[in-house]
């Protein structure tokens, strides 16, 4: 039987969400801790979805780029590297070390903080905690700049072709590369812009989210930037698990770009940080900023399960 995906790595999107970033502290038997806690991770998850069936529950396990090794000495993924940090004048893409990811969803928020809270009491002093970031739903699915976000999203069983590896890596096939990103928005400098400048910026129409013409794009307009053709001429796609998050002192978006290769994410990153090669870098960045950045594998269930063997 082939290896199963985490079930949110395609699901649907949620309403509320939790993203938990750790490092291994040096506690006694922290390695072993960790192992047992992310092997019981789809069987809590589990749990959860059959007493809150109409919950949606997700919580998917990820490993980071830099930790692996440490769980799972003898095979790696293919294609897991470090988060591509990029700098390019004003325009940043910090890489944050960080061990672990749990990408914690739902239609709750009291269910995702019941399931964050007794998940860091397993970790223990197993762990420190790096981040926790809460995301939300805005509206129609709006990013708090105001336009839709993740409309390029693949859909249906596309979303499995997009975001789960197959077979070119049989080792890990099921699981999926995923980068996080926290960008900080300048709302106060945003906010001063005629919408039409917005729409420019973006690329695409902000009430209607009609995607402008090619031709009448800008080259450092948002939507320019990041949809990409590969050599073949084929798409340059990821799956979109990004959230608006904040409180009334700072406000952005968590993004979180789930796919089956590590390529596709760091060509769009390097496509609105560095540009062209002419200068056409995304004018988005001039009204957020990157202020983390990290790389993990989500192993399929049974790659979970196999950890540390």
């Amino acid at each position: 039987m082939s290896a199963r995906p985490q079930l949110g790595i395609t699901a649907a999107a949620n309403s509320a969400a939790l993203f938990l970033t750790y490092n291994q502290s040096s506690a006694e038997g922290a390695l072993a801790n960790v192992l047992n806690v992310l092997r019981q991770i789809p069987a809590l998850e589990a749990e959860y979805r059959t007493q809150y069936p109409d919950a949606d529950f997700h919580a998917v396990a990820a490993i980071g780029s830099g930790y692996w090794d440490r769980l799972s000495a003898h095979k790696r993924p293919a294609e897991l590297a470090p988060f591509p940090a990029l700098e390019n004048g004003g325009n940043v893409a910090p890489f944050t070390p960080v061990d672990l990811l749990f990408h914690i969803r739902s239609e709750r928020k009291d269910l995702n903080f019941q399931f964050a809270s007794a998940l860091s009491a397993q970790l223990g002093d197993a762990v420190e905690l790096v981040e926790e970031v809460e995301g939300f739903r805005y509206l129609d699915s709006r990013d708090l700049t105001g336009f839709v976000d993740g409309t390029e999203n693949p859909e249906g069983e596309h979303r499995i072709d997009v975001a789960v590896v197959g077979d070119e890596d049989r080792a890990f096939y099921g699981g999926s590369y995923i980068h996080i990103q926290r960008y900080v928005h300048n709302m106060t400098h945003w906010n001063r812009l005629q919408i039409k400048a917005q729409e420019d910026i973006m690329g695409r129409t902000k009430a209607e989210n009609i995607e402008y013409a090619g031709a009448d794009k800008a080259l450092t307009a948002h939507t320019k930037r990041t949809s990409l053709k590969d050599s073949n001429g084929n798409s340059v796609e990821i799956l979109r698990h990004s959230m608006p998050y904040g409180d009334l002192q700072a406000c952005g978006l968590l993004f979180a770009s789930y796919c089956r290769n590590n390529q596709n994410f760091r060509l769009m990153l390097e496509s609105m940080v560095s540009g062209d090669g002419e200068g056409h870098t995304d004018h988005l960045l001039k009204y957020t900023r990157a202020v983390t950045g990290a790389a993990f594998f989500a192993p399929s269930v049974e790659g979970l399960a196999e950890l540390g063997s």
